[in-house]
């Protein structure tokens, strides 16, 4: 889950402009940085992606960290560089047996504990005998895990790139290319990209590229087609005080397209999904966090249509789910670059399953690899915190629901958000008043289970408060153990009966009611009123209380909304 840069051009650059395209990737993480210039700038820093020394050169390799392997330390940041300080590389992965490697480097100093700076130092080793392609060749044919790799080398025109399992593109510059983990780092450049694909190999310089691509253990030239991209590029957080609230601001408006453009454009995609499901013996939502709470909706709309669904999360796919040729894979994915799910996909297709996606990303490792794929025009979310893409997952399949019989208007949901969003001020109320809570609990029923586990890992992502969702009828099953005098449950309530009881069941133990309900009831005592009556607008105005709620619990507590601790917004590791 890093972001990786490599700029080459005939003409000088900034160093600085290499970091404002660092910037742009730093969704993908933001404990440390670093960049290295053919002009001698060598700098990194443990913290946000900042402005460095202005430095003017023609190539520079850049990095920003989200840790897996070694600490949060400036030592542990990229690039990594060999012992002679020629070699320097940047990646996004995970070596799974660097260990092996490191042990062969006899004499090698490693100053870090990272996998990545014994890739350096393999290269330090191989290109002493070997041509820096045939160590490349050495490299993805030891290698086991996840990489994309940009390497520099001092004194040499060419940056060379490869990778497998996290991505990598190639942007087409006038008089240079540009190397990134996501072409939103380059969107102000250029609209014309090549996407590297699985264990493919690159040298890349001012003017031109050559691609080469592992089969049988033998790098062999390969022919790339240029993609011409449409751009949804960074935006400013304009008056809002963090880029969570003005995203959950922009759901009205981002519903409304979605569903236009699910009524147009889209129609012909979401017709051949149609085919598919209605020829498959079975249907599997495969998805990871919020993207799997918006499938478990799915898989309740399109049960009340008829269809049968289930979903499961990514990273226990293989242990869970038998596949053949009449099972068709769904895959949710804001990213389309979430590796528990491209593992999961890989798995599937080798035994014949179909693939079909929604995504939010276009262009995605996940989108291309999918047969049918359905964009859910959500535009770039850079909260970590996924809040406007959950609400166009669960239009998007709700709307797939409705081509198999279950009838929704879909022309008023917007118009149901902003209902919400009109009952902020006393949400902030609410927020602040639980939020020095150490425990709360989140309860609903049928379409609303999901609904509560959304809401839960919103307190918990941003608010760092332990939260749980969960089914009503399971309180009695253990979790009222857990009730005292004062403890928040919130609780989902439309017109089921049962869930009332279960509201009884928390008083009775001194628990303290926080409802979000379409009901006028005094047994509730705090409520959160919203205005839907029909399922799909209720689920997403629940939800969208429930991210309102837990963005001003944050607040209260003064904590980086945007960029909680310990998490990236693209979670392209295992």
């Amino acid at each position: 889950m890093c972001g990786i840069i490599g700029l080459v051009s005939q003409d000088n650059f900034s160093s600085n402009e290499v970091i404002n395209m660092l910037k742009r990737l730093e969704y993908r993480g933001y404990d440390s940085f670093g960049i290295v210039t053919n002009s001698g700038l060598f700098e990194k820093e443990v913290g946000e992606v900042k402005p460095v020394v202005e430095n003017k050169c023609t190539q520079a390799v850049a990095h920003t960290r989200w840790a897996t392997t070694g600490g949060v330390t400036k030592e542990n940041a990229h690039p990594h560089s060999d012992c002679s300080g020629n070699i320097f590389l940047v990646h996004n992965g995970i070596l799974e047996n660097y260990l092996d490697f490191k042990k062969r480097l006899v004499g090698h100093k490693f100053v870090s504990e990272t996998d990545t700076e014994v890739v350096a130092h393999y290269f330090e080793e191989k290109t002493k005998t070997k041509s820096v392609k045939e160590s490349v060749l050495d490299f993805m044919n030891e290698a086991e895990g996840t990489f994309a790799i940009v390497l520099m080398i001092r004194g040499d025109k060419n940056l060379y790139a490869f990778k497998r399992g996290s991505p990598l593109s190639l942007g087409l510059l006038e008089g240079g290319n540009v190397l990134a983990s996501d072409i939103y780092a380059f969107s102000d450049r250029t609209d014309k990209t090549i996407f590297f694909n699985e264990d493919e190999f690159a040298i890349v310089n001012e003017s031109g590229y050559e691609f080469y691509r592992l089969d049988n253990g033998i790098l062999n030239p390969v022919s790339k087609a240029i993609t011409k991209v449409k751009w949804s590029g960074t935006e400013e957080k304009k008056n809002f005080d963090h880029y969570m609230i003005k995203e959950i601001y922009e759901e009205p408006e981002v519903a409304g397209r979605l569903v236009n453009s699910l009524q147009t454009e889209q129609m012909p995609e979401l017709e051949k999904l149609k085919q598919m499901i209605s020829s498959a013996k079975r249907t599997v939502f495969v998805a990871s966090g919020t993207s799997y709470h918006a499938a478990l909706l799915g898989v309740y709309f399109l049960n009340k249509a008829g269809i049968e669904a289930h979903a499961i999360i990514a990273s226990e796919f293989r242990n869970f789910y038998l596949v053949d040729d009449k099972t068709l894979i769904i895959a949710v994915t804001q990213s389309g670059e979430t590796m528990d799910v491209i593992e999961a996909l890989h798995g599937m297709k080798s035994k014949g399953a179909r693939i079909a996606s929604l995504v939010n990303v276009p262009y995605s490792t996940i989108q291309r690899m999918s047969n049918v794929s359905i964009n859910i025009e959500a535009g770039q979310e850079i909260c970590v915190a996924a809040t406007k893409s959950f609400v166009n997952q669960v239009i998007a399949l709700t709307y797939l629901a409705s081509l198999f019989g279950y009838e929704k208007d879909f022309s008023k949901i917007p118009e149901d958000i902003r209902n919400v969003l009109s009952e902020e001020e006393k949400i902030k109320r609410i927020a602040k008043s639980i939020a020095k809570s150490g425990d709360i609990y989140i309860i609903g029923r049928g379409y609303l289970y999901p609904v509560a586990r959304e809401i839960a890992l919103k307190i918990k992502e941003i608010s760092y408060i332990h939260a749980e969702g969960m089914m009503g009828g399971e309180l009695k099953h253990g979790t009222l153990a857990l009730i005292e005098k004062g403890t928040p449950v919130i609780a989902l309530i439309d017109n089921k009966p049962e869930i009332i009881s279960n509201v009884m069941e928390v008083k009775a133990r001194g628990g303290r009611i926080i409802a979000i309900t379409n009901r006028d009831d005094d047994r509730f005592g705090e409520a959160i009123r919203i205005s839907a009556r029909n399922k799909l607008p209720f689920s997403i105005e629940a939800a969208v209380a429930g991210q309102l709620l837990a963005y001003h619990i944050a607040k209260e507590k003064g904590l980086p909304i945007d960029r909680p601790r310990n998490l990236a917004k693209c979670v392209s590791v295992k």
